[in-house]
């Protein structure tokens, strides 16, 4: 399997390279030019022909809409000054939240107890 964390960060580094150093011709440069409300504009399109995709048969038209998809969301990053670390903290926050709200309910019904009053 090919290692995602590298892929994404690769593509991040041309990205905050182009922001950087902005090279004429370049869809990045001219999507930091433009601003955020054509960043946006641009996630919304893509979000949709991943949806449209999705409902398709080709299996690489939606690997490539996915990949514009996460182009998109990394410029966004880019121009909101967002990293992956960012993301990863997030990310982990989420499931150590998630894994404490398992533990809790595991708990409960070990306890076959509810946080349900019934009263007859």
């Amino acid at each position: 399997m090919t290692d995602l964390g590298n892929a994404l960060i690769t593509e991040f580094d041309v990205i905050l390279n182009r922001r950087k150093n902005p090279s004429e011709g370049s869809y990045t440069s001219y999507l930091f030019k433009k601003g955020e409300d054509k960043i946006l504009k641009k996630i919304g399109e893509e979000t949709t022909e991943v949806i449209i995709a999705a409902k398709g048969n080709s299996k690489d038209e939606l690997i490539g809409e996915i990949c514009d998809v996460l182009f998109h969301i990394e410029v966004l990053m880019a121009e909101k000054n967002l990293s992956w670390n960012d993301i990863c903290e997030e990310l982990k926050a989420r499931r150590q939240k998630e894994n404490m709200n398992v533990e809790k309910e595991a708990k409960r019904k070990a306890e076959n107890r509810t946080d349900e009053t019934n009263i007859n």
